[in-house]
């Protein structure tokens, strides 16, 4: 378990016990994959001033750790050359409308990414040989 509470902010949106308990299941799923963690803050936020229906849900996730923090940042999955009238047709994954999606996916790159940590400080990383 972590030595700090896992910390959740929302912006723009409602506050919701569901999603709530949902992050702070998720945040101690993460621990079996790096025990060394001393702390985890979690921001959701919908876009400002959005427009389109679904409200896609931005997940920002900083993972502390002895020496480093991990973070990431979950954008949703809209092409950026959308134009000021969005179709249907412009967005490429639709399954951001759903905020539990969009954590687990947010979660599932943080653990990666801690995997990618412990790989390292274990030294179990790849070098390359010279191509000489």
């Amino acid at each position: 378990m972590t030595t700090r509470p896992v910390q959740i902010s929302f912006r723009h949106m409602t506050v919701s016990p569901a999603i709530e308990e949902e992050i702070r299941s998720r945040a101690a799923w993460l621990e079996s994959f790096y025990p060394a963690v001393v702390g985890c803050r979690v921001l959701l936020e919908v876009p400002h001033r959005h427009r389109r229906r679904g409200r896609p849900l931005h997940v920002r996730i900083e993972v502390s750790l002895p020496g480093e923090d991990v973070i990431v940042n979950h954008e949703p999955t809209l092409d950026p050359t959308a134009r000021s009238t969005p179709r249907k047709s412009d967005e490429r994954d639709g399954r951001h409308k759903d905020a539990f999606v969009a954590i687990h996916e947010a979660f599932d790159v943080a653990r990666r990414r801690l995997e990618d940590v412990a790989r390292r400080q274990r030294g179990d990383v790849k070098t390359h040989a010279d191509a000489t």
